[in-house]
């Protein structure tokens, strides 16, 4: 692995982990390597390792969890526009995720291919783990659906998904411990039908699907 020469050490290193999650190499939520490792990795100290962890968790992509580790929390980085999302309250997130989901759905059903509907189906199988807590299972939940907007094919979607990611999972977040329940069989079902639609290459079906889940969520707030 190509280790780092440039003089902003700390921010080098920040771009070095952005660029390995936007590889693939970490998905949503899942622990990184311990600060030894990571700068063994990039060929930096770990104060440096730590600074670049702080900035990346300043952005949105990183989280610290005391006594767990520094767990990913978003694909790619807020923009300007963060702040915006910052002061969105849950309904607003709901709203946004209907406009951007329901498309990105419609256009799943009509273009995924093979090796994509094969990642939906894993993600789903993933929202099903009786161990999973609240963040969990959100961070399982925001897999399944982050791989229905890849299969979209659309790249402006999926930056936007991406960028919209930090508010919307803390928005859901909240909205579970409102809840005080989640990982229903029957919200499970109503993930299983818009695989199932996108999966039959049924673009009405896979909208209408999402649209009702996501409007039952929002119906919730009252």
């Amino acid at each position: 692995m190509a280790q780092l020469r440039r003089t902003s050490m700390a921010d080098q290193a920040a771009d070095a982990l952005l660029e390995r999650l936007h590889a693939g190499e970490w998905q949503l939520g899942a622990k990184l390597p311990g600060e030894t490792t990571l700068a063994r990795q990039l060929g930096v100290g770990r104060t440096t390792v730590r600074e670049a962890i702080r900035q990346l968790a300043g952005r949105g992509v990183l989280t610290s969890r005391q006594g767990a580790g520094v767990f990913v929390t978003a694909l790619d980085v807020r923009e300007d526009w963060g702040e915006v999302l910052d002061g969105a309250d849950i309904a607003a997130v709901l709203e946004a995720r209907i406009a951007i989901e329901t498309e990105a759905a419609a256009l799943a059903a009509r273009r995924r291919t093979p090796v994509q509907l094969r990642a939906i189906r894993r993600a789903l199988e993933g929202r099903v783990r009786h161990d999973l807590d609240i963040e969990q299972h959100v961070d399982a939940d925001t897999t399944f659906h982050r791989a229905i907007v890849l299969a979209a094919g659309n790249p402006v979607l999926l930056e936007l998904f991406d960028g919209f990611t930090p508010r919307l999972r803390q928005a859901m977040i909240d909205l579970l411990r409102m809840r005080a329940e989640f990982g229903s069989a029957d919200d499970q079902q109503a993930h299983t039908g818009l695989a199932d639609a996108i999966a039959d290459h049924d673009p009405a079906a896979a909208g209408e699907r999402s649209r009702i889940h996501l409007t039952g969520l929002l119906e919730e707030l009252g």
